[in-house]
């Protein structure tokens, strides 16, 4: 596999436009037991201010969102419950957005990704934000972690056929909850099953 690194510009798309690009590129980590990569499969578009989804809504700057508010191309993560997710910051330096991966397709490493989500089906391993990270070691030490570093970093792949939908899991957003801003890989069994 060709393992050339996306560079610094491809960040700076507009967000939407960053969130169906990441679609078909492979998110790797070298974790310390070794390589995992993943393709992308499933990401959500966060606009931010402008957006009642984001927890930057508002422009609202906290421990948590600073890192939003810097470069993109790097990692915002956070918790829900006991799971981190993984984000990519995007937007100009002040204008905090983010795109959340959503779902990735195992490529390599899949004995690592076995042994971090045992007793677990494979089409289930990875099919969900909370479940990727798991699945590939990814914890809150990577925060503000930037794409272009070892350990994570997403390496080019290929152009996938997509489809839009509104988001998951955010009921109290008013209009936002509407937005047609998840996008995933059209017939990709490792999509969340979220229709």
């Amino acid at each position: 596999m060709m393992m050339k690194r996306l560079d610094p510009s491809f960040y700076e798309q507009p967000t939407i436009e960053l969130a169906r690009s990441l679609l078909g590129q492979y998110l790797v980590h070298n974790h310390l037991d070794g390589q995992i990569v993943g393709k992308i499969v499933e990401t959500e578009a966060y606009l931010g201010a402008v957006d009642r989804a984001a927890h930057s809504f508002g422009g609202r700057r906290t421990n948590r969102t600073e890192v939003m508010f810097g470069m993109p191309g790097h990692v915002y993560t956070y918790q829900m419950h006991t799971h981190t997710l993984l984000n990519v910051v995007s937007g100009p330096v002040g204008t905090p957005e983010a795109v959340l991966i959503r779902a990735i397709e195992p490529i390599e490493g899949q004995a690592i990704i076995e042994a971090n989500r045992p007793g677990i089906k494979r089409f289930d391993q990875t099919n969900g934000p909370g479940k990727l990270t798991k699945a590939l070691g990814i914890t809150m030490d990577l925060y503000g972690h930037s794409l272009q570093h070892e350990p994570l970093y997403i390496i080019e792949g290929e152009s996938v056929d997509f489809e839009a939908g509104p988001r998951v899991g955010i009921p109290n957003t008013g209009e936002a909850r509407d937005y047609p801003y998840r996008f995933f890989e059209r017939d990709n069994p490792y999509v969340s099953k979220f229709r």
